[in-house]
């Protein structure tokens, strides 16, 4: 949306914008309710979300929180959580843009630089089933297509 909103001002510098421009406001105020109560659902579920598809990996494979000898859960609590709550915020104001370019590509430089697509790849698809059973289909509808860029952009090589 803010992304939406800054092109919109510089491509209609100095004159009116079409209703054809101004269709993305009109399209955001409808769904405006729902991105509402879906940020909120998705707040007041981050704990359960998280719990949920740690419990899911650890069962598939318990080695995707260890780096070596090292146990990385706490830190992939902690990312994971970060990620989830900026993935909400995108969701929220329609600006999934800005969140690939204001936060997955630095991230996706830390998690390359630590080797953890493998996990990343699996926390993010584990994550849309989770949801999925969480929200109603029109709340997973808008959450969704932001978790698949988050698997496509931190859980590929």
């Amino acid at each position: 949306m803010l992304s939406q909103i800054q092109r919109l001002s510089q491509e209609t510098e100095g004159r009116y914008a079409t209703d054809e421009e101004l269709r993305f406001l009109a399209d955001y105020a409808r769904s405006f309710e729902l991105r509402v109560q879906t940020y909120q659902k998705l707040q007041a579920s981050e704990a359960v979300i998280i719990q949920q598809v740690y419990t899911k990996m650890r069962a598939i494979d318990p080695t995707l929180f260890r780096v070596g000898n090292e146990d990385m859960t706490t830190k992939w609590q902690r990312d994971t959580l970060r990620v989830l709550r900026y993935s909400a915020a995108a969701m929220l104001i329609d600006d999934p843009e800005s969140l690939r370019e204001r936060f997955l590509f630095w991230f996706q430089t830390l998690m390359r630089a630590f080797n953890t697509q493998k996990s990343c790849g699996v926390t993010y698809t584990i994550m849309q089933e989770v949801v999925k059973q969480l929200l109603t289909p029109s709340e997973a509808g808008l959450i969704l297509p932001i978790l698949e860029v988050n698997r496509r952009m931190l859980g590929t090589v």
